[in-house]
């Protein structure tokens, strides 16, 4: 009972690949430097001390503003292995956001790389609970650097005796419908996610080279990049900047991983550039993998013709650590996600809470190991998304007879139109198959009856100087009705710069609901 019981994950995923005979394997590279599995070890132990030094306790959180580089797992890792909680940031906050969250989470230091320096350190003034800034990656002497803390400590440390159920570390939500929230995950978690969605289901193996684009400040880019590549022993390679389509086919070039990870957003733009070509990329590439948002099927079709390779579509959530839903990699079928990860279930629910048959939409919900304890400090949002084992997602979905799962968009985006669910996701794919749309967004609004009709957002790859004219208005309202049914399409188009997005490319369709009142709009925008 006390060897379950008593697990530290840092050990798990570090030391014992070291243990295993990979200490003079690479671990991850980055633009600067390389690191193998055993010079992770060393490091990571002497994170433990010299924090210790810095009078962060065991149980104490340090909070980590880190662009991808080498370091992040050094950081990471070494905090885990002593104890202490580390708090992923998004890199490309402001400063009122990053106060916030250094107020929420209660940080005792917080690393962060050399380029996000001057707005953290006005973003630290006053937040009491504070105790240093350190930086990483160079920076000036007059503040912390972590390479010269680090040169100070000789030797590490022993591991601290941390439990499998003990808070390991945390993520924020990304604020799609309000303020962040702190998801707090386990030790016990990083593990199932890897093997479960990493080995099991994805197929990574030893020999593997992953380059994941999406980030590791977020689920999917943490799960991508460390844990699944660590447990199996393959290599991560890790690009600091935000990845553009010439920068990402660079780095596939330069280093020719044999998987790749990135969001929807990401494939369309590479698409978009004919400088991308198959030639241009790794010819080592194997696997090619979509999450974050649902993965349109036009894109998925265009990239299997143009690079010769599927894109496996996946579903996960800050709140289950990472992927439970996915297309089988030797069999995709673009426009579903896919059936459940083994050692995960899923169920669908209506809105009392009974479970719906085939072919109608409900709410998801999954159960598996790696779901978070909860919110930090937020006892009600807690109990209305962790029922027991079961995990809310805010998603609606349905369920074919086959077990095939099709996203039909968030449960506060959803609405009806003569009493039939609208799913905005389908409107907003409808629309983006036109050749004219880049993006759109669709939310409900009332007509002159008050009664609820789709309204859309979109956003053109080319604006005509005079403004979009009132023929593309009704020639994309065609377009919808033709492609998935009359009774969806947008009754009112509004064009747009852009559109509103949480820091991780998400959609925040909220803040357009306030926008939706169709008596505002210009003639050549309205209902017809």
């Amino acid at each position: 009972m006390t060897a379950l019981r008593d697990y530290n994950a840092a050990v798990d995923f570090v030391d014992r690949n070291v243990a295993e005979g990979r200490g003079g394997k690479t671990a991850f590279i980055d633009p600067s430097r390389n690191i193998t599995y055993g010079e992770l070890r060393d490091a990571v132990a002497r994170i433990g001390p010299m924090l210790a030094r810095m009078g962060v306790e065991p149980e104490n959180r340090v909070a980590l503003i880190l662009l991808d580089t080498v370091d992040f797992p050094i950081l990471f890792w070494g905090a885990i292995r002593a104890g202490i909680v580390p708090v992923l940031l998004n890199t490309r906050l402001t400063a009122d956001q990053y106060r916030y969250l250094l107020e929420d989470s209660r940080a005792k230091v917080v690393f962060v790389s050399t380029p996000l320096l001057p707005v953290v350190q006005n973003a630290a003034k006053d937040v009491p609970t504070l105790k240093a800034i350190v930086v990483v990656g160079g920076g000036p002497d007059s503040v912390p650097r972590l390479d010269t803390l680090l040169a100070a400590e000789n030797e590490g440390s022993a591991p601290a005796r941390t439990c499998a159920d003990e808070v390991a570390y945390w993520l924020y939500s990304s604020g799609t419908t309000g303020a962040p929230k702190g998801v707090m995950h386990v030790h016990s978690s990083p593990k199932q996610m890897a093997r479960l969605a990493g080995q099991d289901r994805i197929g990574i193996y030893e020999d593997d080279v992953v380059f994941s684009a999406a980030k590791l400040f977020f689920s999917y880019g943490l799960g991508n990049a460390i844990f699944c590549p660590m447990w199996v022993g393959a290599t991560s390679v890790f690009y600091p900047e935000r990845p553009t389509p010439q920068t990402v086919f660079e780095t596939l070039r330069g280093y020719q991983p044999t998987m790749f990870y990135a969001v929807p957003t990401l494939y369309a733009a590479i698409l978009a550039d004919p400088e991308c070509t198959r030639e241009k990329g790794s010819s080592r590439l194997r696997l090619c993998f979509s999450a974050g948002e649902p993965l349109p099927v036009h894109v998925g079709q265009a990239w299997k013709e143009r690079f010769g390779l599927d894109i496996v579509n996946g579903v996960g959530s800050t709140e289950m650590g990472h992927l439970f839903l996915t297309n089988l990699p030797h069999a995709v079928e673009y426009g579903t996600a896919g059936i459940p990860v083994k050692g995960y279930d899923v169920r669908l629910v209506d809105e009392r809470g009974r479970e719906v048959v085939d072919g109608e939409i409900g709410e998801l919900l999954v159960r598996g190991g790696s779901a978070a304890a909860g919110y930090w400090n937020q006892r009600e949002k807690t109990r209305r998304t962790f029922e027991g084992e079961w995990t809310r997602t805010g998603d609606k979905y349905l369920r074919r007879p086959d077990g095939v799962y099709i996203y039909c968009g968030r449960t506060d985006d959803m609405f009806k139109v003569s009493g039939i669910w609208v799913s905005p996701f389908e409107v907003e794919a409808a629309l983006v198959t036109h050749p004219s749309v880049l993006e759109a967004a669709v939310v409900p609004a009332e007509d002159g009856n008050g009664l609820i009709k789709p309204k859309a957002f979109v956003v053109l790859k080319d604006r005509p100087d005079s403004g979009p004219n009132r023929a593309l208005h009704e020639e994309l309202k065609v377009h919808v009705k033709r492609t998935i049914g009359p009774w969806k399409y947008p009754r009112w188009i509004e064009f747009v710069d852009s559109l509103p997005k949480t820091a991780t490319g998400k959609i925040q369709r909220y803040m357009l609901r306030g926008n939706s009142n169709p008596s505002a709009l210009t003639e050549n925008r309205g209902e017809a």
